[in-house]
């Protein structure tokens, strides 16, 4: 079996959209690694995730908005020869997404990117009140290029 580049926008979107959870990676001022896992959506090819106003993913990215965010899907495991280790492998299906985050300050835009969020895992729009707004920083990923990977699918 043979790993396949994802060559269209469309299907890296699929894959997108059938993740649950993505992870985002970014560089501390330090120059170390840091990943975190998220909820996401994504409404007309607008990345959208949100955190905590304060925190170390907050004090990261306002020193260094740059971050790669990993898709992964249609894990199955598969083997050849069940008695042979090398002969294990996974399916799936990935999309590595490379952007600028931007942060969302707006009141009505703060609650339009939540609720793309919220259309994802709960399928509709929600009100929100004014202290859960102020407290929440959304952010939306701009100028991003997406690649993506396949292997047995």
């Amino acid at each position: 079996m043979r790993r396949r580049v994802i060559d269209t926008t469309e299907e890296m979107l699929d894959v997108i959209r059938r993740c649950d959870v993505c992870y985002v990676s970014m560089v501390t001022q330090d120059g170390l690694p840091y990943v975190v896992p998220m909820n996401f959506g994504i409404d007309n090819n607008v990345f959208i995730l949100h955190g905590a106003k304060e925190g170390m993913k907050m004090d990261i990215l306002a020193k260094n908005p740059n971050v790669c965010i990993a898709f992964s899907t249609d894990h199955e495991l598969r083997y050849q020869h069940e008695q042979v280790a090398c002969s294990w492998s996974m399916k799936y299906r990935s999309v590595l997404l490379r952007g600028m985050v931007e942060m969302i300050h707006d009141y009505d835009e703060k609650v339009s990117a939540l609720n793309v969020i919220m259309r994802k895992y709960a399928g509709r729009d929600f009100s929100y009140s004014a202290p859960a707004v102020r407290e929440v920083q959304p952010f939306k990923i701009v100028g991003f290029k997406l690649t993506g990977r396949a292997y047995g699918l």
